[in-house]
């Protein structure tokens, strides 16, 4: 359960939690009260102000403008349900939209969360609407001593936990691919296929939402302010990496529920193709019988056998010659 650090009983608890980073890899938790005076210092220049908040609380947005110093613009986009995956350089601060696959119960993977940060080198503002665990991994390396030691650091660690949990969905639907392919389309193609459909709709709906957050990331490492330092930039760029080769291992599930699909219906076509072709050679065999029989069978005077005893008989081997004619004609033009 996450922290309420507000008074529960007010209904405003918008900090989900707080910590001021050591430089070390710990830090201490915060308060709202000390969150809210918490000051950049020069004594302690190792220092960074994390802060994890609830954007949907009432005041969110205020407090932003008026505590933290932001332009209305920017403060208007951390609350606001725009959550394309974005970021851009505002002066000396980092503004970004990110999203993550969204793990929550009941939530399908193209279900994505999205996470608002805001940060000028001393201060980082996460906000987010749903609960979203990746910053809580990062919370708990902070707390075991093990965390980041400034809030370049502190970004790319949570964008690496963000994407690197992206890999579990992805890994899900090969896995659902590999079993579909072992099972027997001719026992359930509806079923089959049906899941393959929700396949390849949840790859194209987490490629639609990863490739801009693929240039999102990129803008960070390319545009990011001066305390976002080198060995940060090289920490996003193989974030951006890891970005890539998912992107590359959903074309290849897409790819993979496509051959499969495809071989379903093949199947189902041939198998079609095949009953149909049955009946049609039925149909030929017995189309020039059916019309003997017919012919022979009208009620019409005149019709020679009527009073014969061995016409029956006569009709029976008839029948049975125009058979065997068939079947040889259609052995020699191998329809048989």
């Amino acid at each position: 359960m996450e922290e309420q650090l507000y008074d529960d009983q007010s209904g405003d608890n918008a900090l989900l939690f707080a910590r001021v980073l050591d430089g070390k890899g710990g830090g201490r938790k915060l308060d709202w009260e000390e969150a809210r005076k918490w000051k950049p210092s020069a004594a302690h220049p190792q220092e960074v102000l994390w802060m994890h908040v609830c954007r949907t609380r009432p005041g969110v947005q205020e407090w932003l403008e008026d505590s933290i110093g932001m332009s209305e613009p920017t403060a208007e986009l951390l609350v606001s349900d725009r959550t394309r995956p974005r970021a851009f350089r505002e002066g000396n601060t980092l503004v970004a939209t990110l999203r993550g696959i969204n793990f929550n119960p009941n939530a399908e993977p193209e279900d994505m969360v999205s996470m608002q940060l805001w940060c000028d080198g001393r201060r980082l503002i996460t906000l987010r609407r749903e609960r979203l665990q990746t910053p809580r991994d990062t919370l708990a390396e902070i707390d075991q001593g093990i965390g980041p030691t400034d809030a370049g650091s502190l970004i790319t660690q949570v964008t690496e936990h963000m994407i690197a949990r992206m890999s579990r969905s992805i890994i899900d639907m090969n896995d659902h691919i590999d079993t579909l392919e072992h099972v027997d389309p001719e026992d359930e193609p509806e079923e089959v296929l049906t899941r393959i459909t929700t396949i390849r709709r949840n790859c194209l709906a987490l490629k639609r939402h990863m490739s801009p957050q693929h240039e999102a990331l990129e803008r960070i490492s390319r545009d990011a302010p001066a305390w976002f330092e080198e060995h940060d930039r090289r920490e996003i760029a193989e974030t951006i990496e890891r970005l890539r080769r998912y992107l590359d291992d959903i074309d290849i599930s897409m790819e993979s529920a496509v051959v499969l699909q495809d071989e379903i219906r093949a199947r189902a076509v041939a198998s079609s193709e095949k009953a149909t072709y049955m009946l049609t050679i039925v149909a030929g065999i017995f189309l020039p019988l059916s019309f003997l029989t017919g012919l022979m069978g009208i009620n019409v005077g005149g019709m020679p056998g009527v009073n014969d005893g061995d016409a029956f008989w006569d009709v029976v081997g008839l029948c049975t010659a125009i058979l065997a004619v068939q079947l040889f004609l259609f052995w020699r033009w191998k329809w048989l």
